[in-house]
């Protein structure tokens, strides 16, 4: 049996899978969110451990296995995150998070330093945006300047509870690209961008752990996390990734001509590419894979969460979003919204508001307001998958998250790219990429390996109920309506979507 756990923004999940792919169980804990009007959105670590140890001995008992039958585990991690330790392994502060948008200033600071966006991509091959990990560090120097001096290592989440489950720090390539202090291309840290803060002195380069391959072997759980999960001290820890890179794989999302689409709090779009896809601009985070590829990428920050607010605030409930798309034509008859309520990453838009614009009498109504709300969630998405694809074609939409659940919206964003869209029967796809992972890699160690893909096709099987065929005669008012949001976008804030 092989584990996976997924410590998400809102919580952490758990699963247990059988050698086929099967999941057998499934444990939840949820996270508390440190959040002001300032942008912080922080969490303490142990909170994770908390919520890990939780999960897990939900998800066995639900399984209704031993702890000791389970061979191997892997952590699918929240990205960007920054958690400081000193040189003792001991937590500084709270994490920061990559929802945290009280860093802009520095990320714009970083990209200044560096001479400019271009410069930052052609060295690096991305551009840092604000929720990466690098403007949290410069950050910390301006603002906390004593917890900065007393840093002995700076890890990512799912690199935290790597550490705490074997005691080992260590990082690897998908995870480690967020962090806007690691070259893409070359698959390595880069110290270049890390002296622009520390002088050059190599303070943070010291602060850097070791990067490993992504089918590696962390180590085996140290006694005390092996009780505290109820698993044996000889189960391994294979080395993780952060979630996209991880859902990814619990995706099946591991050749080209697929796209995962998961819209949750926040969204995202990624695709497998065989090789390095950057972008000048930053507007496509050149991330790479945690199957040894890359995996072009872009977040939007507001999601599902914005559609749920606007079902609330005409006092419904998120069911409201079926009837809404289902009674009202493509374009919302006329209705524009501009969705950023927590500002925006794709694009890199953090001070943006959110607008709704082209109100008259015949669209003034509850089920266009839902309506329009929900498309400017989708025009953000479907900006980022025309940005991702650059041109390539899509066989698939795989969708995932919580907007997969809706029918309707199913269908918009069938009817809106001509893709035809599928979605995974398991709801787990970090779990269950990371569950993935954690066989390839012990499979590996036992002498006995497999590829990834051939294990993920097992496992990842997909829900014919839930298939969207496009149809195609609404493609064009989407169009239209797209229009309408990549103008407002353009109007509003001088900024092409695409």
């Amino acid at each position: 049996m092989f584990a996976g756990i997924d410590c998400g923004t809102q919580g952490t999940k758990a699963v247990i899978m059988n050698p086929d792919g099967d999941i057998l169980g499934v444990g939840y804990a949820p996270h508390k969110i440190i959040e002001d009007p300032s942008g912080k959105r922080e969490q303490d670590p142990q909170w994770w451990v908390d919520a890990t140890i939780i999960a897990m001995r939900g998800a066995l008992e639900a399984a209704g296995v031993s702890g000791e039958a389970i061979l191997g585990l892997s952590v699918s991690g929240q990205q960007h995150g920054l958690v400081p330790l000193g040189s003792d392994g001991r937590v500084l502060r709270p994490a920061k998070l990559w929802n945290d948008i009280e860093t802009a200033p520095e990320n714009a600071d970083m990209i200044a330093r560096f001479g400019g966006a271009a410069a930052y991509e052609k060295a690096i091959g991305l551009v840092p945006l604000t929720g990466y990990t690098l403007s949290k560090v410069l950050w910390l120097q301006k603002n906390e300047p004593e917890t900065f001096e007393q840093l002995g290592s700076m890890l990512l989440p799912h690199d935290y509870l790597n550490y705490w489950l074997t005691g080992r720090q260590v990082a690897e390539y998908g995870d480690a690209s967020g962090t806007a202090y690691f070259d893409i291309r070359e698959r390595k840290w880069s110290e270049e961008v890390l002296a622009l803060i520390d002088g050059g002195t190599g303070h943070l380069a010291k602060c850097l752990p070791e990067l490993i391959e992504p089918d590696a072997i962390v180590d085996t759980l140290t006694s005390e996390a092996a009780s505290a999960l109820g698993l044996s001290t000889s189960c391994v820890v294979a080395a993780g990734g952060g979630d996209n890179m991880m859902g990814a794989i619990g995706t099946g999302n591991l050749s080209e001509g697929i796209v995962t689409l998961s819209i949750g709090t926040s969204a995202a779009a990624y695709s497998h590419s065989d090789t390095p896809v950057t972008d000048p601009k930053g507007r496509v985070a050149a991330f790479c894979s945690s199957d040894g590829a890359w995996l072009p990428l872009v977040c939007m920050m507001n999601a599902a969460e914005v559609s749920s607010m606007a079902a609330s605030l005409i006092g419904q409930d998120v069911r409201a979003i079926n009837t809404a798309l289902a009674s009202c034509p493509p374009g919302a008859n006329g209705l524009t919204v501009l969705p950023f309520l927590s500002g925006e990453r794709t694009p890199d838009l953090p001070n943006a508001t959110g607008s709704v614009l082209g109100i008259n009498k015949i669209n003034f109504n509850p089920d266009n307001f839902l309506r329009a709300f929900t498309e400017g969630v989708t025009f953000g998405m479907l900006a980022g998958l025309k940005l991702i694809l650059s041109g390539r074609s899509c066989q698939a939409i795989h969708l995932i998250g919580g907007g997969a659940k809706s029918s309707e919206w199913r269908q918009m964003i069938a009817d809106a790219t001509g893709a035809q869209v599928l979605v995974p029967k398991s709801e787990e796809g970090g779990a269950l990429g990371a569950a993935l992972q954690a066989q390839w890699a012990w499979l590996k160690q036992a002498g006995t390996p497999a590829p990834l893909a051939d294990l993920a096709a097992k496992a990842v099987a997909l829900d014919p109920a839930k298939t969207a065929d496009p149809i195609a005669e609404r493609k064009g008012a989407y169009d239209v309506a797209f229009g309408r949001y990549r103008q407002a976008v353009l109007d509003t804030y001088q900024t092409d979507v695409l």
